[in-house]
């Protein structure tokens, strides 16, 4: 038995038996192609040597283009003419091009990122006042993680449109600084090679690139010292290694006490 009642469509009579035979077609060959790009995921994900930005890519189209043929060949097996829909989709392109623009340029920046591979996962980026380690691109925002834990969610329309920092484009090296003030009376050179020798014994500190310190500032009540420190593994934190840096220079300093007074000290990157 078939039901009676029928709705006109351009040149087509659809009844709710085409639209529940359309909703199940549909809804197999959908299941159907989301099976077949998670098959291809798999694989892409497992070629080590392709760029991790391209099997991205890759798997985004696929899943796509599978997506949307499979909506279309349900649509045909159920018998419903595709040019019926030619005032909907018309529509649905005004309606894409008026109000949902942003949507729209945060999809095509997510591809141009990943097809560029300006950015890749694992970076450690600032965006304005954001700054985190990235770990997540897909095509409409990408995830930064704070060394605190913070997640940020970035659209990457941001990331395309704006100054991005990236802190291990080309070079995962990062310089790190820290600022100690020392009293007038102080041993300087003494003080200088010490603060080299704390920043050197640290296993994140590279031997390639010694620490360095130079006398930045004569301040109203210290003189202060800037130490210089190069490491590899900024995304695993940059207060940390200060923090350490800071304690070996103090228990250095609390051992020569009687040579030189540590008035204050400061952090900088």
């Amino acid at each position: 038995m078939r039901w009676r009642v029928a709705v006109p469509l351009g040149a087509q009579r659809i009844n709710l038996w085409m639209i529940l035979q359309g909703v199940l077609t549909v809804f197999l060959t959908v299941v159907v192609a989301l099976w077949i790009s998670s098959v291809i995921e798999a694989r892409l994900m497992r070629m080590e040597g392709v760029d991790s930005s391209l099997r991205i890519v890759g798997v985004r189209v696929a899943k796509s283009l599978l997506t949307v043929a499979a909506l279309v060949t349900g649509l045909t097996m159920a018998g419903i003419d595709m040019t019926a829909f030619s005032v909907f989709t018309g529509a649905l392109g005004v309606g894409l091009g008026l109000g949902m623009q942003r949507i729209a340029s945060n999809y095509v920046s997510g591809f141009i990122i990943l097809l560029d591979r300006s950015i890749h996962i694992g970076d450690v980026v600032q965006v304005g006042a954001d700054s985190g380690q990235v770990t997540k691109i897909t095509t409409r925002y990408t995830v930064l993680q704070h060394a605190a834990g913070t997640e940020f969610i970035v659209p990457n329309e941001a990331l395309i449109s704006n100054v991005v920092q990236n802190q291990s484009y080309s070079d995962t090296r990062m310089r790190l600084s820290t600022t100690v003030g020392v009293a007038y009376d102080t041993d300087l050179e003494l003080a200088m090679r010490l603060m080299r020798e704390a920043a050197a014994a640290q296993p994140r500190v590279l031997r390639d690139s010694p620490p360095s310190v130079f006398l930045t500032a004569f301040a109203d009540s210290a003189i202060n010292l800037e130490l210089g420190f190069w490491i590899m593994d900024p995304e695993a934190g940059r207060g940390n290694i200060i923090s350490d840096v800071n304690l070996a220079i103090w228990k250095a300093f609390r051992k020569t006490a009687s040579r030189f007074r540590f008035r204050s000290g400061k952090c900088a990157s």
